[in-house]
């Protein structure tokens, strides 16, 4: 068996587009991607694909699934050989192990992990908005700091009481172990064998993975003793690796998807004013270099990035051969400077949210020019230092890997750098014929041999789901579980003064549904048990459901065929409202619907009753419960907007 950690690292590392690219000739399409269907003959592309979500779906043949899921159709692999294949792509190492009760209680620890980070940012969170300390100190500083309540909200932010185990001590009492706080860093115990917090006095940062999992803090000091470290981030654990974490992600996720743009900045704070301007799309390497896992990150969302820098000009010059590899993954990159050594928090904090849009629209430039005029300015007059300005340029340009941007960088470039396209040209292919030798593929393993008779007794969903017959209340179901897919994890403000998360308030609301289709039944229990067990499931754990049925209704309620052209505004000034533009009705709309089509269905069982009950008394108590249906279906119409007609 295949650890879990392996399997999660490879669904985490597959891009979608690059596995099923292998195979299908894709186009851009949108946010999505076409092509021929390679499970069925076809003259007109119904074969998309969703870099944002991962999916692909053949609207024609009714496919779809993951990255492994496409390896497992096209190649007749088992879900095992699937995932070594994807696994041998990225060159991952595949680690085996025996389900063994050592194992079972290893994945449990893991969970453990999670369960105590989430404990403690609610700890945190409580203590700054409910305790006088937390409010004075904590809660002050973000308020001073010009930080808005739904954006403190939005990112967790708390307070750390400046007491040696504060944390600890209501951990422990509410039933968390201590060496589970101790092994994400939470607390420290020393040579001495004395625990203490690690965050004592600090306001908090909680970071969250691409999920929305608690995985970590930063916490900054608010003391200005210079002997106190500014920031103090949890150290690595089994869930918490900081190159594969980007500050802000999981807040972001959908306005660098509507956005089609990734802005990207330095620290929390800048995070957080940027959001607050109203620049959604923001995410922070959170003082870390940028590694290439947090650059894949992104390219699951855009495959455009915008940097935005201070003014410090050492900085920028040492950090502009680390970004290199920000186009080496094929994204497009631009940098915005701002003056007088102002990073976006100062700038927006000192000339406000619209200045600072302002000054991003006039000046981000392209990162190659950026690139090119800066080293050029350092250089001077010196020919030595300008040669090697021209070799760090294509080096960088070496580095894009579609051909035709890169001949439109290496032709404006040779203005700028006075050099004839033709030399520029030559010294392109010789590093990229340099790359190639070193980059050279390995021997491949048999794949094609195809799986053994014994391998293909084992494959894992190959059947397609038939679709039964819809019952007349089905429709409604189906759409219930489309919304709590799609939305279930995201936050909705309904009574205006409290956020909840949507699936959360969907079960709730469902606690009195009997779905009749028993594939919506198994999902809506999948969502209310992993919500016991205090998991808030994703469209990727439905999608990564081991249950082949499960996962292909997810890959089919999320999946559109369908994309709304731009020329209905941009040639004929027409809007069209989108269902999220209105999310609590969307939900509500989809509750009431269902309900109204279930207590419909009762009453109608209600009037046969009637009808049959000969018994005049039991006729009476028939009655009332009859007209008490009523009145619950006269309410939900009324919310609905329709008419019953009597």
């Amino acid at each position: 068996m295949i650890k879990k950690e392996t399997i999660d690292k490879i669904l985490e590392t597959a891009l979608i587009e690059e596995v099923v690219g292998d195979f299908v000739n894709l186009k851009k399409r949108g946010s999505s991607m076409t092509g021929l269907c390679p499970f069925h003959n076809e003259k007109s592309p119904s074969f998309h694909v969703s870099p944002a979500k991962g999916i692909f779906k053949c609207f024609g043949c009714g496919k779809g699934g993951d990255s492994v899921h496409f390896i497992m159709e096209h190649e007749k692999y088992s879900y095992p050989e699937a995932l070594k294949y994807v696994a041998n792509k990225y060159n991952i190492e595949v680690e085996e192990t025996e389900v063994t009760p050592e194992f079972k209680l290893e994945q449990d620890r893991r969970e453990s992990l999670y369960i105590v980070s989430t404990y403690a940012a609610s700890f945190f969170a409580d203590t700054m908005w409910n305790t006088d300390t937390g409010k004075t100190i904590g809660l002050s500083y973000f308020k001073e700091r010009g930080f808005r309540d739904d954006i403190i909200k939005k990112f967790e932010l708390g307070y750390s009481p400046d007491d040696w185990s504060a944390l600890l001590d209501a951990a422990v009492t509410n039933g968390y172990q201590q060496n589970f706080l101790e092994d994400v860093g939470l607390v420290i115990k020393n040579d001495q064998g004395k625990v203490y917090d690690r965050f004592r006095g600090r306001v908090m940062f909680p970071i969250h993975n691409f999920t929305g999992r608690v995985i970590g803090f930063g916490g900054r000091t608010l003391k200005t003793d210079k002997a106190v470290a500014k920031y103090v981030n949890s150290p690595e654990s089994d869930i918490y690796h900081k190159s594969n974490v980007l500050y802000g992600l999981f807040q972001a996720k959908k306005a660098i998807r509507d956005f089609d743009n990734c802005y990207l900045v330095e620290g929390y704070a800048d995070v957080l004013s940027v959001q607050q301007a109203g620049v959604e799309n923001v995410v922070a390497s959170s003082g870390t270099s940028l590694t290439t896992e947090q650059i894949r990150l992104i390219a699951r969302f855009t495959k455009s990035v915008t940097i935005l820098y201070d003014g410090d000009a050492a900085g920028i010059k040492a950090s502009l051969r680390g970004l290199d590899m920000i186009l080496e993954e094929g994204l497009d990159v631009k940098v915005v400077l701002f003056p007088d050594g102002h990073d976006p928090d100062s700038y927006i904090q000192k000339l406000g949210a619209a200045a600072f849009k302002t000054h991003i629209d006039k000046n981000k430039k392209d990162f190659i020019f950026y690139k090119t005029e800066i080293l050029l300015k350092d250089a001077s007059n010196d020919p030595i230092k300008k040669a090697g300005v021209i070799r760090e340029v294509v080096e960088s340009i070496a580095k894009i890997p579609d051909a035709i941007k890169a001949s439109v960088f290496l032709r404006e470039c040779s203005n700028l750098l006075q050099m004839e396209e033709r030399i520029l040209i030559t010294e392109l292919n010789k590093m990229r014929l340099a790359k190639a030798k070193k980059d050279a593929p390995k021997p491949q393993s048999n794949y094609e041999e195809g799986p053994s008779p014994e391998m293909e007794a084992m494959l894992y969903g190959a059947e397609e789901v038939a679709a039964p017959i819809m019952q007349a209340d089905e429709f409604q179901e189906r759409d219930m579980i489309r919304v709590l897919l799609l939305y279930g994890n995201q936050m909705g403000n309904w009574d205006e003064t409290t956020d909840t998360y949507i699936g959360p308030y969907i079960i709730l609301h469902l606690s009195d549904v009997v779905f009749i289709n028993p594939l919506y039944a198994k999902v809506v229990k999948f969502y209310h048990d992993e919500l016991e067990q205090g998991r808030l499931p994703t469209e990727k754990d439905f999608i990564q459901h081991p249950d082949r049925e499960v996962s292909s209704l997810a890959v089919s309620l999320i999946s559109s065929p369908y994309l709304l052209s731009e020329n209905w505004y941009n040639m004929h000034n027409i809007t069209v409202p989108d269902e999220t533009e209105k999310l609590r009705g969307t939900v509500m709309g989809a509750i009431f619907h269902l309900k109204k089509k279930k207590i419909s269905a009762i009453i109608k069982a209600k009037q046969k009753a009637i009808q049959e009950e000969k018994d005049a008394d039991n006729v009476m108590i028939l009655m009332k419960e009859y007209l008490d249906l009523k009145e619950v279906e006269k309410y939900i119409s009324k919310y609905l907007g329709s008419v019953i007609i009597r």
